[in-house]
């Protein structure tokens, strides 16, 4: 398997724990918590975004 893409896939499990973790402890409120969640919600995007990229890559170069 592609190491990239398992760089890629630790990253978006690393925006989800982000994001869960503005909602399980009371340590991080208000504009803390709501920058965490933007920061986690754009990191999954752009590496979710970045392995569909590799995977039509390597579709579209197999053909």
């Amino acid at each position: 398997m592609n190491i990239l893409a398992l760089l890629y896939l630790a990253a978006i499990a690393a925006g989800f724990s982000l994001i869960g973790l503005t909602t399980v402890t009371t340590l991080f409120t208000g504009p803390i918590a709501t920058f965490m969640i933007w920061i986690g919600a754009i990191t999954v995007i752009v590496f979710s975004v970045a392995i569909i990229f590799l995977g039509l890559r390597s579709l579209f170069n197999k053909l």
